[in-house]
């Protein structure tokens, strides 16, 4: 450890006071123009995204001056994001965005509650089988009384409450996956992780939710990559296959549909029919231009699943190109934050879990880029920390925990109990 931390990397510090002030700046402006881009002021709007900024300062100032916690860059890139997924969403529906924000705050939240976990690996080590069988559990349960919606049964109503098990089960999956590794030594733990990974992605295929069987087979590649040894790396790799075949052999007639408006969206057939959303997400985007129409004035807006598949479409159509490349920017200097941290971290469990979460996050934004964009296929993935959906909001906060959890910094001051 004493080694590690000779090595540590040099991070020139940033005046995290002066980036909130602009971010709080920017956000201020954009939830005034959000509120008032309809006939009539929405003042809901307004006071989702004041309450959003109030919240971003209440964090900065407790854990700067009680914790004494310098290292705010990561925090500060997804307030951003979520400020203009709360602007995007409320701006079409004002309460979908107020009930945004509070899915936010309760993100943060976990956020907040991992980074504290994360600090004791020795703790996390022993929880591992816990978490493992609580997600198997959701699974379970997710696979008896869920409700199909667009063709996946991935949503389950308790008490008026709707949410998407596969969500949180990219938490445990992270979690369990850089645990179980950290502990590699053992033939024992490469196939409990395997059968693990098996049972998640099978029970994905099984309700038929394509775009997330994908990015929990990449995160496995990942965390695969990760590991080390000759004779475990082709136990992942055999396994990596056989989740790959399963998913192609369960998705066959899904994939070849959607192949078959892939690339062929402006055929007369496909325009206003299967390739009637990425057609018009297209020329929305081109209507834009570098600047946009403005928030409110495209016409994407109008279309089915706006706020949830297609929020980036709006984005690039109303606030620009220019700024829809910053918004793939953050997430970049998410994942490159993510690799940064890994070189030094004290604990090969950081090191794995930054990567892969990272690796998920990046991986489900190209998924939904590339996908309205006609790239790629379209999967129905969300934009992480944007778009609609509570449950991916809590999620994208929760993975972001484990990238902030391999900086070197963060527990330097927040005393967690770090050991190999």
């Amino acid at each position: 450890m004493g080694e590690k931390m000779k090595k540590r990397p040099k991070i020139k510090p940033v005046n995290n006071f002066l980036l909130m002030l602009v971010l709080s700046a920017f956000q201020m402006v954009t939830g005034f123009v959000g509120a008032n881009c309809k006939d009539e002021f929405e003042p809901r709007v307004l006071i989702s995204i004041l309450l959003l900024i109030v919240t971003e300062w209440i964090y900065l100032i407790v854990f700067y001056n009680v914790f004494h916690r310098r290292n705010f860059e990561l925090e500060i890139i997804a307030f951003f994001l979520t400020g203009v997924g709360l602007v995007a969403v409320g701006s079409q529906n004002a309460s979908q965005g107020f009930k945004q924000y509070f899915m936010a705050l309760a993100g943060l939240f976990v956020f907040i509650f991992l980074m504290f976990l994360l600090g004791h690996v020795d703790f996390c080590m022993k929880i591992r089988k816990l978490v493992a069988a609580g997600a198997l559990l959701l699974l379970l349960i997710n696979l008896i009384i869920a409700k199909a919606y667009m063709g996946a049964r991935n949503w389950i109503e308790i008490g008026g409450i709707t949410f998407q098990p596969s969500e949180f089960v990219k938490i445990a999956f992270i979690f369990v996956g850089s645990a179980t590794l950290e502990k590699i030594q053992t033939s024992k733990n490469i196939i409990a992780f395997i059968a693990f990974s098996l049972a998640v992605v099978g029970s994905l295929i099984i309700i038929k939710d394509f775009g997330t069987a994908l990015i929990f087979f990449i995160t496995f590649l990942i965390i695969a990559f990760m590991n080390s040894g000759d004779i475990k790396t082709v136990g992942l790799a055999v396994a990596a296959a056989v989740m790959g075949g399963g998913i192609v052999l369960k998705y066959k007639s899904y994939v070849a549909r959607r192949f078959a408006v892939y690339r062929h969206i402006w055929e007369n057939d496909n325009y206003n029919n299967s390739g009637y959303q990425q057609s018009r997400v297209l020329v929305g985007m081109a209507s834009g231009g570098l600047l946009g129409l403005g928030i409110g004035n495209g016409n994407i807006r109008y279309i089915g699943e706006s706020t949830n598949d297609l929020i980036f479409g709006v984005i690039c159509e109303e606030w620009g190109y220019i700024f829809g490349i910053l918004v793939v920017l953050s997430f970049v200097c998410i994942a490159v934050s993510a690799l940064v941290n890994s070189i030094a971290s004290r604990s090969t469990f950081y090191s794995i879990a930054a990567v892969a979460g990272a690796g998920m996050l990046l991986f489900q934004t190209s998924l939904n880029i590339f996908g309205i964009t006609d790239i790629l296929p379209l999967t129905g993935v969300t934009l992480p920390f944007i778009s609609q959906g509570g449950s991916s909001m809590i999620s994208c906060w929760a993975v972001l925990a484990f990238i902030k959890a391999s900086d070197v910094r963060t527990y330097n001051y927040l005393g967690g109990t770090v050991k190999k």
